[in-house]
């Protein structure tokens, strides 16, 4: 497909990017390319792609689709979220420093945690929305000052912009975890990112039948050494998994529009439920950072989080009486999910660090789907009414 003369909008560039592209047939539907190696033309005469770890042409255009929404100059798409952090972690000088969230997904803390303990790297949690705290870390010379926001599970939001330019003063990097928003609702790069990062398992991909990742890099010279480092560790998404994520991302925009609608009203019924003694939502004007994400995003997603006043008891009666909603992990699909994030996403964290961050015996992470709101709205009546 012909690149267009005029810049198509986001919703556009999900919904058709490298629609109509086959040289070969004509098909309207990107193909899916499953070769491990590609022939030579000739005698040291390869063509664009020759063996299947460096380079895939679904994977690639998965990653040019990536690029183009978040405003990058490309991006690696990896085997998983995880995969695509540790892409940029792996890739930093022997004791750099990081900074990252207190309160990061349990995963990320787990790894930086690891590659700390084997001396690769040295970690310092810090409460982003704390200047003085913020201002201390960077003293330190960092090299990657990791951003998540919204956080999981807690959904506090932070100040990419005012980070971003804060971390390069102090001559670190910036990469942003905008796997709750996906770059229908932010776009890091614009407000100073280096690199942003997806778990493409999520919101990206919607349907929960994928594990992949991605790192969007905002300039070339980034992207070349990024790419460089997955072909070297292997790192890469397979093909069939690329070509899934892109269904997925055809629907992004829609799907976000109508999850977003009703996460708005269940954090509405949940703050005036007697059994929620607190509903972690930046769409409530409630939030302490509701002014922040409206200014920083152009939606409030569809993840929240509430606290139960029962604590854990009145965790697994809500659990237990549910129907619509399901018990399990991870988040972004077309079905609501919900979770304990204390005995689930992040109980390898420990009980000090959990409790550091505030995360609680009674919190409930929730990831609002697509099904009737009425019936998600019923279904959380019952479970409360148990409470």
């Amino acid at each position: 497909m012909d690149e267009p003369k005029h810049s198509p909008r986001p919703e556009t560039i999900a919904a058709a990017y490298g629609v109509a592209s086959d040289t070969a047939f004509g098909a309207v539907a990107p193909p899916l390319y499953l070769s491990s190696t590609y022939e030579f033309a000739g005698f040291e005469n390869p063509r664009a792609y020759d063996y299947g770890r460096a380079g895939n042409p679904t994977r690639d255009l998965l990653g040019r689709a990536l690029a183009k929404l978040e405003g990058g100059a490309g991006a690696v798409v990896t085997s998983s979220g995880m995969a695509a952090l540790d892409l940029i972690a792996s890739q930093l000088p022997a004791g750099a420093c990081v900074i990252a969230p207190h309160d990061c997904y349990g995963g990320t803390m787990r790894l930086l945690k690891a590659r700390e303990a084997l001396g690769q790297l040295s970690l310092h949690l810090v409460d982003q929305r704390d200047d003085d705290a913020v201002a201390a870390a960077l003293a330190g010379t960092p090299a990657l000052l990791l951003i998540e926001t919204p956080s999981n599970p807690l959904l506090r939001v932070v100040d990419i912009a005012a980070l971003s330019a804060r971390a390069k003063a102090a001559g670190a990097a910036v990469a942003v975890d905008n796997t709750f928003l996906s770059p229908a609702l932010q776009q890091p790069i614009a407000l100073g990112a280096d690199y942003v990062i997806h778990s493409t398992t999520k919101y990206l991909n919607g349907h929960s039948d994928v594990i992949g990742g991605a790192v969007v890099v905002a300039d070339a010279e980034r992207l070349e050494r990024v790419a460089q480092w997955a072909n070297v560790v292997g790192c890469g998404g397979s093909p069939f998994d690329a070509w899934l994520t892109l269904r997925g991302l055809r629907t992004l925009f829609a799907r976000m529009r109508g999850q977003q609608i009703s996460a708005m009203t269940i954090a509405e019924m949940l703050s005036r439920h007697p059994a929620v003694a607190a509903v972690h939502y930046p769409g409530l004007a409630s939030h302490p950072d509701h002014a922040l994400a409206a200014r920083q995003q152009s939606g409030f997603g569809a993840m929240l989080s509430f606290e139960l006043a029962g604590g854990v008891e009145a965790v697994k009666r809500l659990i237990a009486a549910l129907r619509v909603f399901t018990f399990a992990e991870s988040l972004g699909g077309v079905e609501s999910l919900i979770v304990h994030p204390a005995t689930m996403t992040h109980a390898d964290m420990g009980d000090e660090a959990r409790a550091l961050a505030g995360i609680g015996p009674g919190l409930l992470r929730v990831s609002v789907g697509l099904e009737a709101e009425a019936d998600l709205l019923d279904d959380l009546a019952a479970g409360l009414a148990t409470c």
